[in-house]
């Protein structure tokens, strides 16, 4: 059975025949993605008071305290499923949420306001240079501790992961780079190379005053926002970028595998800190209770309870994440629509803007380079673009919004269910045809018209009867989606045919 799972219209969701639920519903498992953040050796690393003082100057006083976070694969796996690159936000049943800046400085405790992370990539034999200059010491590519630039953590991590108590001020300030670079490249620069760390971010760490400058939380998100879209792609299956930032921001806004908290404290990932993440949900009910999401299961302001933990320096800088912007990361260039997400704020969610398509091919360099600059004049006037509507609340409106995104979104991703479902509403129309058919005066038709009005009647009731689907119908309030625990129910105490699993098992034969 051929069925278009949408979306209706298609000027949003114009990537749907490269995204992975259109593998899904081609029957086309990928099953679970691997997920490259290496947070678990994190806690080996042995920092002196000196080395914490520069780590605080150079922003990552918050961040470090998070230390190693156990990943939950499977809820990972079916969040991407709901992520599109195109507008950079999940789609839900009830609309699209995103995680916008705010939550970055929240949950991670990194700076979303400051200078924007650019430059360039790195040769190896300036990546040595690099190396030697800024950490005193050479990776060995003899034995495979750097490559194209990049350089292993575990080498990071044998050579500077505890300072000499007699060393110099620039031996501690090596080591700290070393643990800096460790840091970023195991958690929020994280690739799906995942036991490397590219070079091109040492010199960030050159002058600490200057690090403490950047905005380390914009260039994460705009990192994790590219990872996403390209774990969404049926043609992957690693994730990599902060995988902590994804994981914690599902446990504050959903109640879907979510453990306990533990004491409130700041950065707020900590809440979840060694919580349950092992689960032993699997993907595809994951899945299903993306698809049976309601309000009850839905926190879109889940951080006010906890506003007497934020520092003042965080507090000041929560109202970018309503700003508009675009965010870049080196070669990384991401556009934040907390336009689309309005309820995260507490306000109400009007139709937003129409999303501008996006050239992912035949980038050349002299694009970037003007795509860059126009990024950051972008990310320079960030605070000049906070988005806002009129009202307030947290009300899931079902009116025009809802009805604009049932069109041009997909809500449903269990594959069965959503067939259920249609052949339910397939039912409820040939109930609607038998009823009106049963309406016309046979009385006023010529014989060959009756013939064929008494024949199309005897259509319908033989097809409504077949297999007790006309008391389903009628019990299902014509069309309504029965709940995943309601049986089927046949007069035949189970002897009939079953329509939806004939339908099912047609389509998967």
């Amino acid at each position: 059975m051929d069925i278009d799972v949408g979306p209706v219209d298609p000027s949003v969701l114009y990537e749907q025949d490269l995204h992975v639920s259109s593998a899904v519903w081609e029957g086309q498992e990928r099953g679970l993605l691997r997920c490259q953040e290496h947070t678990s050796l994190l806690h080996q690393w042995k920092l002196t008071d000196e080395q914490i003082k520069l780590v605080d100057k150079a922003g990552f006083g918050f961040f470090r305290k998070i230390g190693p976070m156990s990943l939950n694969n499977s809820l990972i796996s079916a969040l991407v499923e709901r992520w599109r690159r195109e507008t950079n936000t999940f789609h839900l049943p009830l609309g699209e949420m995103t995680i916008t800046l705010d939550e970055v400085a929240l949950v991670l405790g990194l700076e979303i306001d400051g200078d924007p992370i650019v430059g360039s990539k790195v040769g190896d034999e300036v990546a040595m240079d690099m190396c030697g200059r800024l950490l005193g010491k050479l990776p060995s590519a003899a034995n495979k501790e750097v490559n194209c630039s990049r350089v292993k953590l575990n080498w990071l991590k044998r050579t500077f992961s505890e300072c000499p108590e007699d060393a110099s001020f620039d031996v501690v300030q090596a080591h700290t780079r070393a643990y800096l670079l460790y840091l970023i490249g195991s958690t929020i620069f994280a690739t799906t190379d995942g036991d490397k760390v590219s070079v091109k971010y040492l010199p960030l760490f050159e002058d600490f005053d200057q690090a403490g400058r950047y905005a380390w939380g914009a260039s994460a998100l705009a990192c994790l926002y590219r990872a996403l879209g390209n774990a969404s792609l049926k043609s992957q299956s690693n994730i990599c970028g902060c995988l902590t930032l994804l994981q914690c921001w599902s446990y504050f806004h959903l109640d879907i595998g979510r453990p306990e908290k533990s004491e409130a404290c700041f950065p707020l990932a900590l809440l979840w800190k060694g919580k349950g993440s092992r689960s032993k949900t699997d993907l595809s009910e994951y899945r299903r209770e993306l698809d049976d999401l309601d309000p009850s299961k839905i926190t879109w302001c889940p951080y006010e309870r906890f506003e007497n933990l934020i520092p003042p320096h965080i507090k000041d800088k929560l109202i970018l994440g309503r700003s508009k912007t675009t965010l870049v990361c080196f070669e990384k260039i991401e556009l934040h629509f907390p336009d689309r997400c309005l309820r995260q704020f507490g306000k109400r969610q009007p139709i937003p803007q129409k999303v501008k398509r996006r050239d992912r091919k035949n980038r050349r360099l002299d694009d970037l380079d003007t795509s860059m600059s126009l990024a950051c004049e972008e990310w320079a006037e960030r605070g000049d673009h906070i988005v806002d509507s009129p009202g307030g609340g947290n009300v899931v409106d079902d009116g025009a919004y809802m009805e604009w995104y049932a069109r041009i979104s997909i809500t449903k991703l269990y594959r069965e269910a959503f067939l259920e479902s249609q052949v339910m509403n397939m039912i409820a129309c040939m109930r609607e045809f038998e009823e009106a058919a049963s309406g016309i005066a046979l009385e006023r038709l010529s014989p060959v018209e009756r013939e064929v009005m008494e024949s199309v009647k005897d259509t319908f009731a033989n097809s409504l009867t077949f297999g007790g689907w006309q008391e389903v119908a009628v019990n299902s309030g014509y069309g309504k989606r029965r709940r995943r625990n309601e049986q089927t129910p046949t007069p035949n105490n189970g002897g009939g045919n079953d329509l939806s699993s004939l339908l099912l098992q047609k389509d998967d034969a």
